[in-house]
């Protein structure tokens, strides 16, 4: 069997990595008033955020439409693929999942097609379709099945915890009042959220960006054994400091990713966030 790896931009994968392996990524697509864009495409990401900060209203995100995951999945198989894995951006945060399964059966193909739900999002997502193509590249004679019941246990392991900058872009979301946003950033208090059984909570709150941010290297040193450590951000200046701070906690590889527009859309510029596997 043939197996290839499809997955979702809201994932946040680097281009590097999804090229290294040979992941396809469909796009959601995001507008910001009557004008829409494809995530990844449309803007570059210092284009996306310039256009936020003039926007009175917070961009709009929605999954791709199944027609855009039959597309994919036909060129896969026309590629070669005779069995294809979909790990996808939570269900509990998108329609995603369920249009990729939509898009499956509008195909009309014949080839299995196994789909993981990473229950996270942005690079909590993206290390669980790194783990799967990498399984799949240590063996490359696993089955299908197999492939899709090792990736959904690591889905499982998977912890995310994020640092907003801002409370902007929840406020301009109607998630929180104009008055509890003014409050905040006055007292300059930053928001830790938590992406809990595929939902997105909250994970505390910090007075200052350093607290919040020595809060995210303690969450990374009081799990325990833990693998795949990857950092998102959303344009920080202090990203190399943090990842520094990190390797003081953590001995293994590190990966970056930015945080795209469509994830970027609701946490806002300047989030930070770690996300890793608890063995």
């Amino acid at each position: 069997m043939t197996i290839r790896i499809i997955s979702d931009s809201a994932s946040d994968l680097p281009e590097a990595i999804a090229r290294k392996y040979n992941i396809t990524l469909v796009p959601l697509t995001f507008s910001i008033g009557d004008q829409e864009f494809t995530d990844r495409t449309s803007l570059t990401t210092q284009e996306f955020w310039q256009r936020c900060s003039e926007s009175p209203v917070l961009p709009q995100t929605a999954a791709p439409a199944p027609g855009k995951f039959a597309e994919a999945y036909k060129k896969l198989v026309a590629e070669g693929a005779t069995g294809i894995l979909m790990v996808g951006l939570s269900r509990e945060l998108s329609a995603t999942m369920q249009s990729a399964e939509t898009g499956a059966k509008e195909s009309g193909l014949n080839v299995p097609i196994k789909f993981v739900d990473s229950r996270s999002a942005s690079m909590g997502e993206g290390i669980n379709v790194i783990v799967a193509a990498q399984m799949l590249a240590q063996n490359p004679s696993i089955s299908l099945d197999e492939l899709a019941t090792a990736t959904a246990k690591w889905c499982e392991k998977t912890k995310l915890y994020g640092a907003l900058d801002t409370l902007e872009n929840l406020k301009k979301g109607g998630r929180v009042s104009g008055a509890k946003a003014f409050f905040a950033s006055a007292l300059a208090i930053k928001p830790i959220v938590e992406i809990r059984e595929g939902k997105i909570v909250e994970g505390g709150k910090e007075r200052t960006r350093s607290k919040a941010l020595a809060f995210l290297v303690e969450k990374v040193k009081s799990a325990g054994p833990i693998t795949n450590l990857a950092v998102l951000h959303a344009q920080c200046s202090d990203l190399d400091a943090f990842v520094e701070q990190l390797k003081g906690v953590y001995s293994g590889e590190i990966i970056v990713g930015d945080v795209g527009s469509v994830i970027g859309s609701h946490t806002g510029i300047g989030t930070m966030g770690v996300t890793f596997h608890v063995k």
